[in-house]
């Protein structure tokens, strides 16, 4: 009876422990939207920026993440829409606390265009996310 007491209470301790536990739902990392915000969001003093700070508020993760759903009919965060793929190629999962390295990732890429349109940086300089948004944009980020 003991033994059966002494089980159940460490079970119901460790059921308790892990349901304290909150998930990271979004596989962005902080420092990389923290810089892109610094950058571009700044103090929202022009236009630009507060126009950029309120598409970033509805375009949430999708700023980089590709919101389509795959094969699997899932969402996933590894997708990257191009500004996020253009990304990818300078900086990855081990860069996601090197500040320089990001810095210097957004300004590499706001040369590099998606498409035949205007590049990354043009987009952001009118104020303009760097590629539309979805009008169901959102995400945990």
């Amino acid at each position: 009876m003991k033994k059966v007491c002494l089980t159940l209470g460490c079970g119901l301790l460790a059921v308790a422990a892990l349901s304290s536990i909150r998930p990271n739902t979004a596989s962005a990392f902080p420092e990389f939207k923290k810089q892109f915000d610094a950058k571009y969001v700044g103090d929202e003093s022009t236009d630009q920026q507060k126009a950029i700070a309120a598409a970033v508020k509805v375009a949430k993760c999708n700023v980089c993440h590709d919101p389509n759903k795959g094969p699997d009919g899932k969402v996933s965060k590894k997708n990257h829409n191009a500004y996020g793929k253009a990304l990818e190629k300078f900086i990855g999962k081990k860069d996601k606390k090197d500040i320089a390295k990001i810095q210097d990732a957004l300004i590499k890429v706001e040369a590099m265009k998606n498409g035949s349109g205007p590049t990354f940086g043009e987009l952001l300089k009118e104020g303009k996310l760097p590629v539309e948004a979805p009008a169901d944009a959102g995400g945990d980020e």
